[in-house]
């Protein structure tokens, strides 16, 4: 089972392109949607320990943590060291799954791929990518965004230039979704055709 590890930066496009692999059929382990889900469930005291206050009705307000995490940057590391051991549970028994399931492929959503380290454990790795000045309108016609935010969230993030330099495959999403699904097509194409170990190609019986 190949290892696809998506990843790219803030406004880039990562999450529509993670949909497009579902689309054509790929399991793909949203680790936003995770992060979601752990804030009201397993992370909520957690979070409450390290970050008093910043909970509310059995969940993790991240509006409240955002703003602590403004205010004091190095809580970014104690919040990775809750979150990232519970991602990466709920990462192991998706690639279970799949694998009891026989799936010839599947995608790891992962935000700070380069930045944790996460590439030593994946096969292949698809960086999203746009113009930078389309990046910016995207990241700043968010609800509650701003520049300094903006500003913020991409100097925690390696950038983009780097990102590209070490991926097998980039999806440019400066145009069109359709565009951007041919690109998806292309990529899971290529990798059926590449040969496997015993000299058979990805799909091959």
């Amino acid at each position: 089972m190949i290892k696809i590890g998506l990843t790219g930066s803030i406004g880039m496009g990562k999450s529509t392109s993670a949909k497009l692999f579902a689309d054509a059929g790929i399991p793909v382990n949203d680790a936003d949607a995770v992060v979601h889900d752990l804030y009201s469930g397993d992370a909520v005291a957690l979070v409450e320990a390290a970050f008093p206050g910043t909970t509310a009705d059995g969940k993790v307000d991240r509006q409240e943590l955002s703003r602590k995490l403004a205010g004091d940057p190095s809580g970014f590391k104690r919040l990775e060291a809750i979150v990232h051991p519970l991602v990466r549970e709920r990462e192991r028994a998706f690639l279970e799954r799949h694998g009891k399931a026989g799936a010839d492929m599947v995608v790891l959503d992962i935000p700070l791929l380069f930045e944790t380290g996460a590439e030593n454990r994946l096969d292949k790795i698809v960086v999203v990518s746009c113009d930078p000045q389309i990046q910016r309108q995207r990241v700043l016609a968010r609800p509650g965004m701003t520049e300094e935010k903006f500003n913020m969230i991409l100097s925690r993030q390696t950038p983009d230039a780097e990102k590209r330099a070490r991926a097998d495959y980039v999806i440019d999403t400066s145009r069109s979704i359709d565009a951007a699904r041919e690109q998806v097509k292309e990529i899971v194409a290529d990798l059926r055709r590449k040969p496997k170990a015993d000299g058979t190609e990805s799909g091959e019986p």
